[in-house]
């Protein structure tokens, strides 16, 4: 089970990819040292920090429609506390004024990757040009929060032609092509 949560084993499959790099983040707010680099070092003992009031936000904008199908949020309430998220809402859209909910998952004392899967009605992957992650709530109603990583991931295409597919010519003139010498 702890396979199916760790984001690296999604990527080393060649299934996904992970597209939080061709992404422009921001937050509504965080302590100084404790920003976006350290949500995206792929460090777990370094961590975003906000610094505000509820709801705290990230927000990742895409320069061009991006295929999502899944965010893997890092936390650990073992270090975290009352910091660590409780309630945590996603939303999608073209920019900040469009956003539709899309999941809202509650978090029971996390410690680890939370993989939240991303689908459409159709349960698909969404397309989009933004995701806001909005921390609604923090276990022992907590005021700053900590997030520790971020991952977004994508379907990958397929890399590979299935020749047995070119098989089936039904003309003389295609089928002298069906093979490469």
């Amino acid at each position: 089970m702890a396979s199916e949560k760790d984001p690296l084993v999604s990527e080393r499959s060649g299934t996904v990819r992970e597209v939080g790099n061709h992404a422009i983040w921001s937050l509504s707010s965080c302590k100084p040292g404790f920003g976006i680099d350290q949500l995206r070092d792929d460090c777990m003992d370094t961590y975003w920090q906000s610094d505000g009031q509820l709801p705290h936000l990230v927000n990742i904008q895409f320069q061009r429609k991006t295929m999502v199908s899944h965010i893997y949020i890092y936390t650990d309430y073992k270090l975290d506390e009352s910091y660590t998220p409780s309630r945590i809402s996603l939303r999608a859209g073209t920019h900040f004024n469009d956003l539709q909910e899309i999941e809202v998952i509650e978090l029971i004392e996390p410690s680890g990757w939370e993989m939240i899967p991303i689908k459409d009605i159709h349960d698909r992957p969404i397309r989009t040009y933004m995701i806001q992650i909005a921390v609604l709530s923090n276990h022992q109603n907590g005021r700053d929060t900590h997030m520790r990583q971020i991952k977004i991931h994508s379907p990958c295409e397929p890399t590979s032609f299935d020749l047995n597919k070119l098989r089936n010519f039904s003309t003389v003139q295609f089928q002298q092509y069906s093979t490469i010498r």
